[in-house]
């Protein structure tokens, strides 16, 4: 009998299983996903057309009928580029958002120091790709760098310090505020939400109880609230003369706030463990700690990725309410602009609030997508 290459084989059977599927095409997903029934029919149709009349409109008034180049308000309230409007109708002034898009970044940060956080910003992003790349060598002193060493440098570069001219924090503003708290609440809350879900499943009384009453008193009070106590209440507590930087009030705010929402997260993932999981790692010998830190959690965390996410895309939004204590972040940036008389006409808000939203959506996007990639990346629970 003649030697047979089943590799081969088992290779064209799958492609003529799903030639197929592959050669339905765009057709067949239209009628499957669009119009598989009378009523998918309908609301397809409909929203079709709601989109083709909302559409072309917006289109126009961002990208054909906006003012791109200008000095002032006058470039966006004389004629439009891609043709005559109405009377009182204008297009998006992105002229605007050139003017001023070096505050929209830096906020009041003086102009001849920007190089600082510009420097920042490149050190971080030269640490985070590697950071998110599963198989990039050297994790851990990458980890190492970009959450203990770089803040550390960061903190002395913003500011000040060591012949740098000193920076207060109540110039800082913009993108830059934004990513700080963010990224600081983030690398603070998953560490901490870990520790407070073990605690709240701990069999010691006292830590649970403890655990218990800071996630639910946290969870149950709105952000605001939790910015202002740390901003106005908490220095009334203090002795006299104590005080603590707003910036770093507003990070402690976040910071707990976000934590006792990955706690829950997270406890949701240590109760979705089949009980044999605590079982093996018991029969194994491990400690509490072995088998929580090699067992349970890794396995626990991969579960709840999709949640973990959506807490730091929730928490990466959640700093514009900073502006409540009065820093400015992106959007607080962008409001405070708006009442530059040199760039007030009707389209100026509405333009500011675009460049905001649209920047938000690409850092929130992006956190979505790299989720969906992580759980690609880890589901082989199924395969063969």
């Amino acid at each position: 009998m003649a030697n047979v290459d089943f590799t081969y084989v088992r290779k064209e059977m799958v492609a003529a299983r799903e030639a197929p599927s592959n050669a339905k095409g765009i057709g067949h997903w239209l009628k499957v996903n669009l119009f598989a029934t009378p009523r998918d029919i309908i609301f397809s149709i409909v929203a079709i057309a709601l989109l083709a009349y909302i559409l072309p409109s917006i289109f126009r008034f961002v990208f054909i009928d906006a003012v791109w180049t200008g000095e002032n308000r006058t470039a966006c309230t004389t004629v439009s580029q891609g043709g005559a409007l109405p009377d009182g109708q204008y297009g998006a002034c992105w002229a605007f958002v050139s003017a001023k898009f070096e505050q929209f970044i830096f906020g009041r940060y003086p102009l001849e120091e920007r190089w600082r956080p510009i420097t920042v910003m490149v050190a971080f992003t030269l640490l985070l790709i590697p950071m998110l790349i599963p198989k990039a060598p050297f994790k851990g002193w990458n980890a190492l760098a970009l959450f203990i060493i770089l803040p550390t440098v960061s903190f002395f570069l913003l500011t000040g310090g060591f012949g740098l001219p000193y920076v207060e924090t109540q110039l800082w503003g913009g993108l830059m505020v934004t990513l700080i708290l963010s990224f600081f609440g983030i690398t603070v809350s998953l560490p901490f939400g870990i520790l407070l879900a073990l605690g709240r499943r701990s069999n010691l009384p006292a830590i649970k109880m403890l655990c218990i009453l800071f996630i639910e008193v946290v969870r149950g009070i709105p952000l605001i609230t939790v910015l202002f106590f740390a901003s106005v209440m908490l220095p009334l507590f203090l002795p006299d003369g104590w005080t603590f930087d707003k910036l770093l009030r507003a990070l402690i705010g976040v910071s707990i706030f976000a934590s006792a929402y990955m706690a829950e997260v997270v406890r949701g993932g240590l109760q979705a463990m089949p009980r044999g999981q605590y079982e093996g790692a018991d029969s194994l010998g491990l400690s509490y700690w072995q088998k929580t830190r090699l067992v349970i959690l890794p396995q626990a965390l991969k579960l709840v990725i999709p949640g973990i996410v959506n807490t730091f895309i929730g928490l990466f939004k959640d700093t514009s309410l900073v502006s409540i204590i009065g820093m400015f972040d992106l959007l607080g940036i962008v409001n405070l602009n708006q009442s530059d008389p040199n760039w007030a006409t009707p389209v100026t808000p509405v333009t500011g609030y675009l460049f905001a939203g649209f920047v938000f959506w690409i850092f929130c996007f992006g956190m979505s997508r790299y989720s969906l990639f992580m759980e690609r990346h880890l589901d082989t629970g199924h395969k063969r």
